[in-house]
């Protein structure tokens, strides 16, 4: 959970990949069609690690996203996987309708991977989608009694959170309640996005007195992405590495830049910008 929807990434695990420097973009995009499974897993990887936004390259990520060559013998799909996190980034909006398709696939981190990019593309379109997905794990709006651990929970909130699918309330609150704790801060960071209420904020800042540094890592990430001035203070003096709050705060410095009518800093955003010094 971060300031990007992506919290972790698929690094390429071939070992006839290259480095990244040495590949051209006309080399990434060929490389989709190559026969070497490796060298396509690479290319969409790289495509959107160096936010290629040609043409062919969103064309090419696109048409991967219906691979059947690339497959795990457990059933996963490690090429749709890397295709549909790479068309996230970027940005182009005619993979809205190719990644909604892709929240039916049977692999689950394909699904995961398509509402991460669904949030980073910002297209309503997909909502009617995601509450589907979301509503997989209820009863109504009950938790269902065992909870379902099949869909990305973590994802579908964060997205239906970012695009302020508002109309979803009543679906995401049951999620506070999951139990799995990083599904918990998903929820607390949707209904906070969706309502406006402190009491998600504050809910994520309790958070980060957690036992467990991974959970802290998560909640800082969350905390950047809503913004939430309050916990300023609480980020810089989290047990946890300084570069993470860091890039917390710089979520909170973002917010308060934005939604800032004149060009002047704001007291927030002074403070913020003097914690940040003190972690340097």
């Amino acid at each position: 959970m971060n300031s990007s929807p992506q919290k972790f990434e698929d690094s390429p695990s071939t070992g006839n990949s290259g480095d990244g420097e040495s590949l051209t973009v006309e080399q990434a995009i060929a490389n989709l069609e190559s026969a070497d499974l490796g060298l396509r897993f690479y290319a969409a990887w790289w495509l959107g690690r160096f936010r290629i936004c040609e043409a062919a390259a969103v064309t090419g990520l696109i048409k991967a996203l219906e691979d059947e060559a690339d497959r795990t013998p457990e059933g996963g799909y490690p090429l749709r996987r890397n295709a549909a996190r790479a068309l996230g980034k970027l940005g182009d909006r005619q993979a809205v309708s190719p990644l909604i398709a892709c929240l039916d696939c049977s692999d689950f981190y394909v699904r995961e991977a398509a509402a991460q990019s669904l949030e980073m593309l910002g297209d309503p379109v997909c909502i009617p989608a995601l509450i589907e997905l979301l509503q997989v794990g209820l009863q109504g709006e009950q938790l269902i009694s065992q909870p379902d651990l099949s869909q990305p929970y973590e994802a579908i909130l964060e997205a239906l959170g970012a695009l302020r699918a508002t109309e979803c309330i009543p679906l995401v609150k049951p999620f506070l309640e999951h139990p799995i704790e990083l599904v918990q801060y998903a929820a607390a960071r949707a209904m906070y996005q969706l309502t406006q209420e402190p009491v998600y904020g504050e809910r994520l800042v309790k958070a980060l007195a957690g036992d467990k540094l991974q959970l802290r890592r998560a909640v800082l990430a969350d905390l950047g992405a809503i913004g939430y001035l309050p916990a300023a203070d609480a980020i810089a003096e989290t047990l946890a590495e300084n570069s993470l709050k860091l890039i917390s705060l710089k979520g909170l410095l973002e917010h308060q830049v934005n939604h800032t009518a004149t060009s002047t800093l704001s007291d927030g955003a002074i403070k913020v910008i003097n914690l940040m010094d003190s972690l340097l």
